[in-house]
C-alpha cells in the first residue's frame, strides 16, 4: 500500500512538473521564432543591421524585467499566480507580433513577450525545485532544458515547413498573410494549453510555509508525499526560516556579518551571466542569418536548424540520466571544456573563409564541413551542460528565505546578458567578422573553466532546507 502511494506521489510529482516546463517550452519557441523571421522583419520594416539587431533584442530587455520581477512578485502572490500571468503575456505576444506593421509596434509586443520568457525562466525551475524530493529534484528541473530545446527545435520545424510551403519566410501564406507572422501566431496554441494546464496544478507549499498559509502547505504536501512525510516537511521548512522569518527583501541578498553580498548570490550571477557570455544565443536567434552569411541558402540553413535542435534534445536527454548520479559541477566543467574547444575550431574556420564582391562569406574546401561539425559540437556540450545546468542550480541553490530575490537578481543578469550578446552580434559581424566574434565567444568559454573550478560547488542530493548561503 506505501508502495502504490509512493508510486502515485511520484506520477503526481512527475505531472505537475511538467505542466510548469510548458513554461520552458514557450521561453524556447519564443526564443527561436525569431530565428526565421529576420528576413521578414527586415523588409517589413526595412530595417538595416542595428535595427534589426534590436528587434531581434527586444524581447530580452522584456525578459531581463519579467525574470527581475517575476523573482520577487512570486514571493509576494506565489509561483503559480505569476506563471498564469506570465502564460497570458505569451498569448497576447504571439499575436501581436504578427500582426505589428511598424517596429515600435513590434518591439512593445516583443517586450510583453519577454515580461513572459523571464518570469517562466526562473518560475519554472524554482516551482520544480519546490515540489520534487532531493533524490531526483536534479533530472525533473533539467527536464526544463529539454522542455526549452524542444520549444526550440518545434519553432524551427514550423520556420522551415512554413517558409518552404510559401516560397521563403516574406512571401505570402494563408489569408493573404507573409510566412514570417504565422510563425508568430503558431506560439498561440501552446501558450493557451500553458494557461488552462496552470489551473490544475498546486502552489509551491515553500511559498505557502513562506507566507503563512501552514494547512495549506500541509495539504499539499500531503499530495506530495503522504500526510507523515508532510508533517515532517513542513516542520522542516518552519525551521530553516525561525532564524529570520520575515518577507522576503533584497537585503537579505547582503551577509548581515560581513556586510557584503553573499558570495552565493556572486555565484548565481557568475553562472547566470557566463551561459550567455559563450555566445549560444547567437546559434539560436541567428542561427540562418550566421549559415546564409557563409554561403548556404535559407533553406539550407533553416534545415541546420533543426538538425542542431534535434541533437540539443539529446544532449540534455542524457544530462537527465547524469546529473543525480554525478552531480552539477562535473557536468558543467566537462561542457565548459567542450565548449572552448569546438568554438576554438569554429573560429579557425571562420578566419579562414573567403570573401566575395559583395561582401558575402564563403567556407570553401573542408572548412564549411568543420564549421558545421564544431557548431553542432559546441551546440551539444552546451546543452549537456551550461544549458541545463545553470537552471537547475539557480532553481535550488539558494536558501528558502532569499530563492526569490536571489532568482530575480540572477535572471536578471541572465536577461541582461543575453540582450547584450544578441544586439551586439549584428555589430560585430559587420565589423570584426565570424572569427573575431567567435573568438570573445571563445574566451568566456575558458574563463567558465576556472569559475567552475573556483566558484561553484555540489548541490547534488541536498535539501533546499539544508541549503546555505
Amino acid at each position: 500500500m506505501l508502495e502504490q502511494e509512493a508510486q502515485s506521489n511520484t506520477l503526481y510529482i512527475i505531472v505537475i512538473s511538467c505542466i510548469a516546463t510548458i513554461g520552458g517550452f514557450l521561453f524556447g519557441f519564443d526564443s527561436g521564432v525569431i530565428n526565421g523571421t529576420v528576413d521578414g522583419l527586415q523588409s517589413a520594416f526595412n530595417s538595416d543591421s542595428v535595427g534589426t539587431g534590436f528587434n531581434v533584442a527586444s524581447m530580452l530587455l522584456g525578459c531581463a524585467i519579467g525574470a527581475y520581477f517575476a523573482g520577487r512578485l512570486a514571493d509576494r502572490f506565489g509561483r503559480r499566480g505569476i506563471m498564469r500571468v506570465a502564460a497570458l503575456c505569451f498569448i497576447i505576444s504571439a499575436w501581436g507580433s504578427g500582426v505589428a506593421e511598424a517596429s515600435l509596434e513590434f518591439v512593445i509586443y516583443r517586450v510583453l513577450g519577454g515580461l513572459a520568457v523571464g518570469a517562466a525562466s526562473v518560475l519554472a525551475p524554482a516551482y520544480i525545485s519546490e515540489v520534487a524530493p532531493a533524490r531526483y529534484r536534479g533530472s525533473l528541473a533539467t527536464v526544463q532544458q529539454i522542455a526549452i530545446i524542444s520549444g526550440l527545435f518545434i519553432a524551427f520545424i514550423s520556420n522551415y515547413l512554413l517558409a518552404n510551403a510559401a516560397g521563403s519566410s516574406t512571401e505570402e501564406f494563408w489569408l493573404g498573410f507573409e510566412a514570417w507572422r504565422w510563425m508568430f501566431w503558431i506560439e498561440m496554441l501552446p501558450a493557451t494549453v500553458f494557461f488552462i494546464a496552470l489551473l490544475l496544478i498546486p502552489e509551491s507549499p515553500r511559498y505557502l510555509v513562506l507566507s503563512r498559509q501552514r494547512d495549506r502547505a500541509l495539504d499539499v504536501l500531503t499530495k506530495l508525499g503522504g500526510a507523515e512525510a508532510a508533517r515532517s516537511k513542513v516542520d522542516e521548512i518552519d525551521a530553516s526560516l525561525a532564524a529570520d522569518h520575515h518577507k522576503p527583501r533584497m537585503r537579505d541578498l547582503i551577509d548581515p556579518k560581513t556586510k557584503r553580498i553573499r558570495r552565493l548570490v556572486w555565484v548565481g550571477i557568475g553562472l547566470a551571466t557566463l551561459q550567455q557570455l559563450v555566445g549560444i544565443n547567437v546559434v539560436f536567434y541567428y542561427g540562418a542569418v550566421l549559415w546564409q552569411a557563409v554561403g548556404f541558402t535559407e533553406s539550407d540553413a533553416l534545415l541546420i536548424n533543426i538538425i542542431s535542435g534535434g541533437l540539443s534534445i539529446g544532449a540534455v536527454t542524457v544530462t537527465v540520466l547524469l546529473i543525480d548520479r554525478i552531480g552539477r559541477r562535473p557536468i558543467l566543467l566537462t561542457g565548459s571544456i567542450g565548449m572552448s574547444a569546438a568554438l576554438a575550431t569554429l573560429v579557425f574556420a571562420f578566419v579562414n573563409a573567403t570573401t566575395g564582391a559583395d561582401g558575402s562569406l564563403t567556407l570553401e574546401g573542408i572548412y564549411g564541413p568543420l564549421a558545421l561539425v564544431a557548431a553542432n559540437v559546441y551546440v551539444v556540450f552546451f546543452n549537456f551542460s551550461w544549458g541545463p545546468v545553470m537552471w537547475v542550480m539557480l532553481g535550488e541553490m539558494f536558501p528558502n528565505q532569499i530563492r526569490g530575490t536571489g532568482l530575480a537578481v540572477s535572471g536578471l543578469a541572465q536577461w541582461g546578458s543575453n540582450f547584450a550578446i544578441t544586439m551586439t552580434f549584428p555589430i560585430l559581424l559587420a565589423s570584426i567578422g565570424l572569427g573575431g566574434a567567435y573568438g570573445f565567444y571563445t574566451i568566456c568559454a575558458i574563463l567558465s573553466i576556472v569559475f567552475v573550478i573556483r566558484m561553484v560547488h555540489e548541490t547534488r542530493g541536498i535539501e533546499l532546507e539544508d541549503m546555505r548561503g
